[in-house]
């Protein structure tokens, strides 16, 4: 039994809400682990909520210690933008995000503590076990990673999530109640993943989800909204004429996008393992930004650079997804998209409506001066005008 490697270690769990975080930390805890479980607060639900998560573990016997990195989530996310990371060219991958972010903040919790192993309750053989393998390696080398799945006596105790579901409300513990045996939602402030029995039907379509950020564009208002966002050097730092931090600036994008339906993306997406997948995302603040961002690098970035950014974007997009985003190529394109970027500051105008985002206009306010532009019927219509 894997679990009886680590009986003489302190073994820190991250614990999301879901069930298999859940029934992982309290087998671990019923089995004689010397268990600690760390909740990493991204935005995934309301303070409450955790709260309460945190009470059912303590309650149950198991230490929990909150970590609030919803800040930390919400620059990571807006750096997607910046950087237009998008996975596949379709989407944005806040999972890949997320995990990141919990690596990155709960190791530091869990060395404080004493921990020794970081454990986590991934499906085994996928994506994200790789990347919490590769995060941890890259940002906490000196611990080790705890994959339970691989484990038989563990999948015979669990077969299959009804079993989970079934322990972990005998034990007590409060879960997130979007997830279910056939549901499971994972998210933060940047988006939602949504996984289930029926949506692995190719032929079922992205309305059998039940979103949390946005809602369906047929249900959105009958009338648009304007909405103003402002960029400097690449960054949304202010939304409707209010500069914001990155946390607060997301906030408003998903409220303001969300609600005309802006950001539901129905995937196949190409997995790390070599076999594909489908899901349903939701990031509806990211979605409106990055079109925003996308026009501001069509004015103010001249076309060999934008041609690099592309391929750089491509590159780093792929990186979150595939859990290497601090790899040393990676890090190299990141600090050569930041060049890049460097001279893209504006205010973008559009009209959201009914799951579309429009383009009204742009204003330029960066220092440096715009790629030269031609116009013709300002020059009279029968010659081009070239303007800096």
């Amino acid at each position: 039994m894997l679990a009886k490697m680590i009986t003489d270690e302190e073994v820190g769990v991250c614990v999301s809400g879901g069930l298999s975080s859940l029934a992982v930390a309290a087998w671990l805890a019923a089995s004689g682990v010397s268990t600690r479980a760390f909740i990493a607060d991204i935005g995934q639900a309301n303070r409450d909520e955790i709260s309460l998560l945190a009470r059912s573990l303590e309650a149950a016997g198991i230490p929990a210690v909150v970590v609030d990195l919803r800040d930390r989530m919400a620059q990571m996310a807006v750096d997607l933008v910046r950087y237009l990371a998008r996975y596949e060219g379709g989407y944005w991958n806040t999972t890949g995000a997320s995990r990141l972010v919990l690596v990155e903040g709960l190791t530091v919790a869990m060395r404080e503590a004493g921990c020794g192993v970081l454990a986590h309750g991934c499906v085994g053989g996928g994506n994200d076990q790789l990347r919490f393998e590769r995060y941890t390696a890259a940002l906490a080398p000196g611990l080790r990673v705890f994959a339970p799945w691989p484990d038989p006596e563990l999948r015979q105790r669990f077969p299959d999530r009804s079993a989970m579901e079934e322990y972990v409300q005998r034990r007590g513990l409060a879960r997130d109640g979007r997830s279910t045996a056939d549901y499971s939602v994972d998210g933060s402030l940047a988006g939602f993943a949504h996984e289930g029995t029926a949506l692995e039907g190719l032929e079922v379509p992205d309305t059998a989800v039940r979103p949390f950020l946005t809602v369906l564009p047929r249900l959105a208002p009958d009338q648009p909204e304007t909405v103003a966002v402002g960029f400097d050097r690449g960054q949304p730092v202010q939304i409707g004429g209010q500069p914001s931090g990155p946390r607060a600036l997301l906030e408003s994008a998903n409220a303001l996008a969300g609600r005309h339906g802006i950001g539901l993306h129905s995937v196949v997406e190409n997995r790390i393992n070599g076999t594909k997948c489908r899901g349903v995302y939701e990031a509806p603040g990211l979605d409106l930004l990055g079109f925003c961002v996308d026009r501001v690098y069509q004015v103010t970035i001249g076309k060999e650079a934008r041609q690099l950014l592309s391929s750089l974007s491509e590159l780093i997009g792929r990186s979150v997804y595939e859990g290497k985003y601090f790899d040393t190529e990676i890090r190299a394109a990141r600090a050569a998209a930041d060049v890049i970027t460097d001279s893209a500051s504006a205010n973008v105008e559009v009209d959201i409506y009914k799951g579309s985002v429009s383009f009204r206009g742009i204003s330029h306010h960066g220092s440096r001066p715009l790629p030269a532009r031609q116009t013709r019927f300002t020059g009279g219509g029968h010659i081009w005008k070239v303007t800096a």
